[in-house]
């Protein structure tokens, strides 16, 4: 029993200067010295908010991969273009970034599966030289065959293809699976995210990014995983709606850069590939790629949805599947609503995590107080990860929640084009018309047992 109270009381100090939040912080202090038999291993678990040895490997300037992706971070450089926009909007999100807004882009909105998996499908018959692809989730059902026996058909073509799905997201993925692909010559690992001494035993940080880059001219990302549900939708919540997006242009070189951070971390190993960007005029779209994970300096998904907030005159619409924003983005949301802007929150009616669906009541009352509008979509499970901040517009994988913003490894693709607002404005106003408006009174007039349910749920939101 001593040694346990020993063991929750170093841990404790490991929780003390390491969380990122007084309240993480207060509660696992707590917990590892009163209930040590639990929260000890918990915390080893679930408490960590660093991802060890990835975080070194970015660095420290003398490594083998700052070495090489210096090299090509400085090739694309040279197509660096200013930002557009009269603010200064991008100014702290491109150091977030280390990565350079580049022009010449075409973008394609893809709204819902049919569109997304007709194009991914497309991209992989296209490709000539090699494909990066990258899920957090894959299964071994139809659509996980069809993707799985299209990288097969394209490896045996001759082109390299380079496969890296996280372990914990497709936990489900059979052995099978992986060896038939492999047999097929297709360069296949999991993200490996217990590799390292310090995350032995740690499950709590996940590679959320879907990408997808063909022959470094063309990308993909956004909220779609490879599964039926997907594209078929769930019969308990109903069909997906999901948002993901194709870029065409330079930009894709900044996510096969993110690619290969990943992959080197994966396999200790560096492809060698081309970089010679391909810019489209006709569009010739800004782009930022901004990648985001507990491996950062800073905490950058919350950090850009809060310069996101700030810097919005007009509007900030946004778009989540999850709902359980930290104090620092509820009190930026709850401004800017003050201050006149349109503030608009779209999240699903029916959840797929009931712990989120109650932590969300716990703070919701707030935020339509200040003026912030809430819309719960109603024809199925909203999945897209968008928002709409005046005239520029972005999509990717981070959720407004404290996992994506701390630990998950993430992406965002930020596109500062007036037209390509216009099709995410279109995108929003669609999905709001399936909506329903939130109203004050449907928090007030919550019976005892559920706001009890909302507040407990609401502790859980450093892991949620």
């Amino acid at each position: 029993m001593a040694l346990a109270h020993l063991v929750g009381l170093a841990s404790s100090v490991e929780a003390l200067m390491s969380s990122r939040t007084s309240e993480g912080a207060i509660a696992w202090i707590v917990s590892l010295n009163t209930v040590p038999y639990v929260a000890v291993p918990t915390y080893w678990v679930f408490g960590r908010n660093k991802f060890e040895g990835y975080a070194m490997s970015r660095r420290d300037e003398d490594s083998e991969i700052r070495r090489a992706l210096s090299d090509k971070l400085m090739e694309l450089q040279s197509h660096r273009v200013e930002s557009p926009r009269s603010s200064h909007y991008l100014d702290g999100v491109e150091r977030l970034a280390k990565l350079p807004l580049m022009g010449g882009n075409e973008t394609t909105l893809l709204i819902d599966g049919e569109a997304t998996f007709e194009s991914l499908f497309a991209g992989i018959e296209a490709a000539e030289r090699y494909l990066l692809v990258q899920f957090y989730i894959v299964r071994d059902d139809d659509i996980g065959t069809e993707f799985q026996q299209r990288l097969i058909q394209k490896a045996r073509e001759g082109v390299a293809v380079y496969f890296l799905y996280d372990e914990i997201g497709s936990y489900a993925l059979s052995s099978d699976y992986v060896k038939e692909l492999e047999e097929a010559g297709v360069n296949v690992h999991r993200f490996h995210s217990t590799r390292g001494p310090g995350n032995r035993f740690q499950i709590n940080f996940r590679n959320h990014r879907k990408v997808m880059v063909a022959d470094g001219t063309t990308a993909w990302l956004g909220g779609f995983n490879i599964g039926d549900e997907y594209l078929q939708g769930e019969e308990d919540i109903g069909p997906w709606r999901d948002t993901h997006l194709k870029i065409e242009g330079p930009a894709a070189l900044a996510m096969q850069l993110v690619f290969l951070e990943d992959w080197h971390w994966a396999t200790e190993e560096l492809p060698e590939l081309p970089w010679v960007p391909v810019v489209r005029s006709r569009q010739d779209a800004p782009v930022l790629i901004l990648p985001s994970g507990p491996a950062d300096r800073f905490e950058t998904a919350s950090l850009m949805v809060q310069q996101a907030i700030h810097s919005a005159q007009e509007r900030i619409w946004f778009s989540s599947p999850y709902f359980v924003p930290d104090a620092g983005v509820q009190a930026m949301l709850k401004l800017a609503a003050l201050n006149g802007v349109d503030v608009r929150i779209l999240i699903p009616e029916q959840p797929d995590n009931i712990l989120l669906y109650y932590a969300a009541y716990a703070f919701l009352g707030p935020l339509l107080d200040a003026g912030v509008e809430i819309y719960r979509y109603e024809e199925g499970f909203l999945h897209g990860k968008a928002f709409l901040v005046d005239d520029a517009a972005a999509v990717g994988t981070v959720n407004l929640d404290n996992r994506s913003f701390r630990l998950n490894f993430e992406i965002t693709a930020l596109v500062m084009d007036p037209s390509f607002a216009a099709e995410v404005e279109a995108m929003f106003e669609a999905d709001f018309a399936r909506s329903r408006r939130m109203e004050i009174e449907e928090i007030e007039q919550q019976p005892l047992w559920h706001r009890v349910a909302a507040r407990g749920a609401y502790l859980f939101a450093p892991v949620l």
